[in-house]
């Protein structure tokens, strides 16, 4: 039905979703990643020999018919997408099909705030609620971004989110607008290195955005981001700077690079 090259499978947060005692392969939106959760085998099937559960989503044909190309013909505010220029009919043409990234997700306890941006979303969406249905609270917002949110809006700690712009956070559910926010600095130019051909860029400036929070209390933060450490540092985080030059041509940061799977304690109810 189709054909694409690999890419390198560096995020390997964008494609699974762990949710308590499970591990559930979500359904890519972009044929180059088809595969890429293949390479992650070895460790799932640990996982669930020691006794967790392990979902797959339902994967997608993705002929060209299976896409809702119309937010990314209309605008694009960043985030991977399939570069359809004129769709062709195929025999395996089932209709628009679930597309959606774990990247999708900001992950609160039992509740999970779902980006949609597409019908691809809102079918995968659908899904997720319907599997996880009263073990999870699933909460959509708006075309907040073409897909990915976590170079929009990041929790820092129970309470506390990084957000992009105070527009990202007046676009998310009431519970959350209640929380403390700290509104990212807008990056400078010069922190990013230059290309001879920009079309190998895959992500916005705002890509340092991408932290990951260790504990409550420390962060690590692209050394590149001198002004998003020192915001971070006069809100009495510990950061922790971690060189990563080329994360505009990798896609992405430190949030997306990793995939924690165990954590201390249990789900909690953030947001009743």
């Amino acid at each position: 039905a189709w054909s694409a090259s690999v890419v390198p499978p560096l995020n390997v947060r964008d494609n699974t979703l762990v949710l308590g005692d499970e591990i559930i392969e979500t359904a890519p939106m972009i044929r180059s990643r088809y595969f890429e959760t293949q390479l992650l085998k070895p460790l799932f099937q640990e996982y669930f020999r020691n006794g967790c559960r392990w979902t797959v989503m339902p994967r997608p044909l993705m002929t060209d018919a299976s896409f809702d190309l119309s937010y990314v013909r209309s605008a694009t505010v960043g985030g991977p997408t399939e570069p359809i220029g004129e769709p062709q009919p195929s025999p395996y043409d089932v209709g628009l099909e679930m597309m959606f990234d774990a990247a999708q997700c900001l992950r609160l306890g039992r509740d999970i705030i779902a980006n949609v941006s597409t019908e691809n979303h809102e079918l995968g969406v659908a899904w997720l609620e319907r599997h996880l249905e009263g073990r999870f609270r699933v909460h959509r917002v708006h075309r907040l971004s073409d897909s990915h949110i976590d170079s929009m809006v990041l929790a820092l700690r129970p309470g506390l989110l990084l957000v992009r712009s105070e527009a990202v956070a007046e676009s998310l559910p009431p519970a959350l607008r209640r929380w403390d926010r700290i509104v990212a600095p807008t990056p400078t130019q010069n922190n990013f290195p230059r290309y001879d051909d920009d079309d190998l860029i895959l992500t916005s400036p705002f890509i340092d955005l991408n932290v990951l929070s260790v504990d409550p209390e420390t962060v690590l933060v692209n050394e590149a981001s001198p002004e998003l450490v020192r915001t971070l540092e006069d809100a009495k985080f510990t950061v922790v700077p971690v060189r990563h030059r080329h994360r505009r041509l990798f896609g992405g940061g430190f949030h997306c690079f990793t995939l924690d799977t165990v954590r201390d304690g249990g789900p909690e109810d953030y947001l009743e």
